[in-house]
């Protein structure tokens, strides 16, 4: 089988830079997952002990607590600095910055528009920086908001696709008087969804790498799907299937933003032997 990878795939910077800070500080816990890879949470636990928090109540004084890539709701960072924890702060600064912008938004009266998936924990961080937020995933929602303002901002979660975020923008600029614009979708999204666009159209079968739960990997294979229908989501290379294959000569392979290389090579090994 012929395997041809995506020219822009896998471990994006916010994720190296997270996992970077958990390996220089052993005996550690994370506040929730680090990044939507349970695989590479289980090796930090193993060769680091890097732990994992679920809840605040779990949290001790003294303790090193990190906070995960996607970053966490103001509250739970007050809450954690009331109890003496120590902090190290591994939230990507692509998410950080739409923290801040719904913070400065909201201190100047504009309403906030958050293009994302209300129950992801990067866009659940960044509503709690703001007073009148309001979360959408499709422009027919739209209908159904009352703004508090006049003036309203937007911003999107870091992994979403530009083409959706443009047709909600221009929806919302032709009925509102004020609206500010930014763009707070990651260069490596952009990066990684257009190669994987490009790439599913060359091949006779797409194979995605990633979480289950990871928006950037269902992002990728969504796009995959649009081009090559036949278009498969999965963890490691034990969730292959070899009936996938039948009739198939040319495989593309691309992996999501939290997928580290040593998986993504077991997978291209054992794609690469399929006769």
């Amino acid at each position: 089988m012929e395997v041809k990878l995506a020219s822009s795939y896998g471990f994006c910077f916010g994720v190296k830079r997270a996992i970077d800070i958990a390996q220089q500080h052993k005996n550690s816990n994370t506040m929730g997952p680090l990044i939507h890879n349970q695989k590479e949470i289980n090796r930090l636990k193993f060769d680091f002990n890097v732990g994992l928090y679920e809840n605040l109540e779990d949290v001790k004084k003294d303790d090193t607590v990190i906070i995960r890539t996607h970053g966490i709701p103001k509250k739970d960072l007050q809450e954690l600095k009331q109890k003496d924890a120590k902090i190290i702060n591994a939230t990507c600064p692509f998410v950080t910055t739409p923290q801040q912008i719904v913070k400065k938004m909201s201190q100047e009266d504009y309403s906030i528009l958050i293009f994302g998936d209300y129950t992801h924990p990067e866009v659940k961080g960044v509503k709690s920086y703001g007073d009148d937020v309001h979360v959408i995933l499709e422009p027919s929602e739209l209908e159904n908001i009352k703004f508090k303002h006049d003036k309203i901002a937007c911003v999107a979660q870091t992994t979403r696709k530009k083409e959706k975020y443009l047709e909600i923008v221009n929806t919302l600029i032709l009925k509102n008087k004020e609206v500010r614009v930014f763009n707070t979708i990651c260069d490596a999204t952009f990066e990684n969804q257009d190669a994987v666009r490009e790439l599913s159209q060359d091949v006779d079968i797409m194979i995605i790498i990633g979480g289950k739960n990871s928006s950037n990997t269902k992002q990728l294979l969504y796009i995959a799907k649009e081009n090559c229908k036949d278009s498969y989501l999965i963890e490691d290379e034990n969730e292959l299937n070899l009936e996938w294959f039948k009739n198939k000569k040319t495989c593309g392979v691309t992996a999501g933003a939290s997928t580290p290389d040593w998986i993504i090579q077991k997978v291209v090994d054992k794609i690469k032997n399929i006769n």
